[in-house]
């Protein structure tokens, strides 16, 4: 079967589909196979370094020969797999990624697959694939304000880059954020060409953000950013828990579809749109787009009474389409579906039709999404580690709340490395899916953390 009667019978890639036309427009190659099978969104077709070399991770050195800063850093088309299981320790540094057309294949790792730790990921670079990681900074020990405030995964001023079933938490900034400058060019269509665009965040657990830390700003537990002008930006079916705010935040003039996402525990925000007067002094407002449908934002131990599900802050004016979204309390109550913060001139445009909308988008009932969400996002869910079952099980009862220091809930991992040669006959090298349809440390549907009293009393 060739590419493109793959693509078409998968459903993911209509012909004379928008994404087709962005990369068209973008002047990136156009491919007929979706990144991946289920890839979503305007940036559903990326190739990411399909057909490029094979970088094989050997050490969980934070950088030198075999590490995965040298893979990432590496130029051309590349595949980064990795021939090591454990923990990258970046040492309170952040990698960027500043050179397009690569795939990072976390799903090849041997168990328990990596976790990287104090520190992030920057991605400054077209046609980027990145999937089954974990990223995990954390405060580290570090004096409140004193100025780490790294995120764990971050665009700038990127496009065609595909974020999906990573687990981000303990940042500093935000978890997972899509950025880039506001006004860069000449006119509005300049400002959009010249940020971050065509942004798929999907399945991912953005968890824990650090409040009272050492961000400089003082509080910033944050769970994502989508930066003003950003456009083409689409978030879907990922778990947010436990930030206070961000879950997400929408900028000005940004373009963004919100589709069955699961947010709990949000502190003071869920989600938000905000154009503020003070970033755009002597620039035209630009409208913002979202569409928001089929999300379940359910309160808890840390959620201020009464939040509403989406709020409206500063001056500019919104296109907004909310259908199917549920909004309870921790008691289950109903919650408001709108409210605002300032009294300002920004006006709710609320649309019949979703005004941001990527073709063929898969949409399940609201009712469904926890246990859909619960069971499938996040790093490697076939193969989970402590603090990711932790999380979605307190998500799944009700329990946990805000922290401002990793230490509240657990400590870094200290994970015995581990190895296993990556072989590339097992794989389908197009979509870097195991041709056996078994993952390397698959054990089956999500486990429980036991205690060793937990542990006899099943026996």
């Amino acid at each position: 079967m060739n590419r493109l009667m793959f693509g078409l019978l998968c459903g993911l890639l209509p012909l004379g589909s928008p994404v087709s036309t962005a990369m068209a427009q973008s002047g990136d190659p156009l491919t007929s196979l979706p990144a991946f099978p289920g890839a979503q969104g305007w940036a559903a077709a990326t190739p990411g370094g399909r057909g490029g070399r094979i970088i094989r991770v050997t050490t969980l050195a934070k950088d030198g020969p075999g590490s995965l800063r040298a893979a990432l850093e590496a130029k051309g088309p590349r595949i980064v797999v990795f021939e090591v299981g454990g923990v990258i320790d970046l040492g309170r540094d952040t990698i960027t990624i500043d050179e397009p057309f690569l795939t990072i294949a976390g799903q090849t790792a041997p168990s328990p697959g990596i976790t990287i730790i104090r520190g992030g990921i920057d991605i400054r670079a077209h046609d980027v694939i990145v999937r089954h990681l974990r990223v995990r900074p954390g405060l580290d020990g570090q004096p409140k304000r004193s100025g780490w405030e790294v995120d764990a995964m971050n665009t700038v001023a990127a496009r065609n880059v595909i974020v999906d079933h990573c687990t981000m938490s303990w940042a500093l900034d935000e978890n997972l954020s899509a950025s880039g400058p506001r006004f860069a060019g000449a006119t509005p269509a300049d400002w959009r060409r010249n940020t971050s665009h065509n942004i798929t965040f999907s399945y991912n657990l953005l968890a824990e953000g650090l409040a009272d830390a050492s961000h400089p700003k003082g509080e910033h537990s944050k769970g994502t950013l989508i930066h003003d002008n950003a456009s083409g930006i689409l978030i879907w079916r990922n778990v947010y828990a436990h930030n206070v705010e961000r879950s997400p935040l929408l900028k000005g003039g940004v373009e963004a579809a919100v589709v069955n996402n699961l947010i709990y525990d949000p502190g003071t925000r869920g989600i938000h749109y905000n154009l503020m007067a003070l970033e755009w002094a002597g620039q035209p407002y630009q409208t913002g787009a979202l569409s928001a449908v089929g999300n379940v934002m359910r309160g808890g131990p840390s959620t201020d009474d009464g939040l509403p599900f989406m709020m409206l802050g500063g001056d500019g004016d919104l296109r907004y389409h909310a259908r199917d979204n549920i909004a309870v309390d921790k008691m289950g109550k109903p919650l408001p579906m709108f409210g605002r913060y300032g009294e300002t001139r920004a006006q709710l445009i609320e649309a019949k039709t979703p005004p941001v909308w990527p073709t063929g988008l898969p949409v399940l009932a609201a009712r469904d999404v926890e246990t859909h969400v619960l069971a499938n996002a996040g790093a490697r869910p076939w193969d989970r580690d402590a603090d990711d079952i932790r999380v979605l099980f307190f998500v799944a009862e009700g329990r946990g709340k805000i922290i401002d220091d990793e230490r509240e809930v657990s400590e870094y991992p200290r994970q015995v490395p581990t190895s296993a040669p990556f072989v590339d006959a097992e794989w389908n090298l197009d979509t870097m899916e195991p041709l056996s349809g078994r993952y390397p440390g698959q054990k089956g549907p999500v486990q429980e953390a036991l205690t060793t009293r937990d542990r006899a009393m099943r026996r």
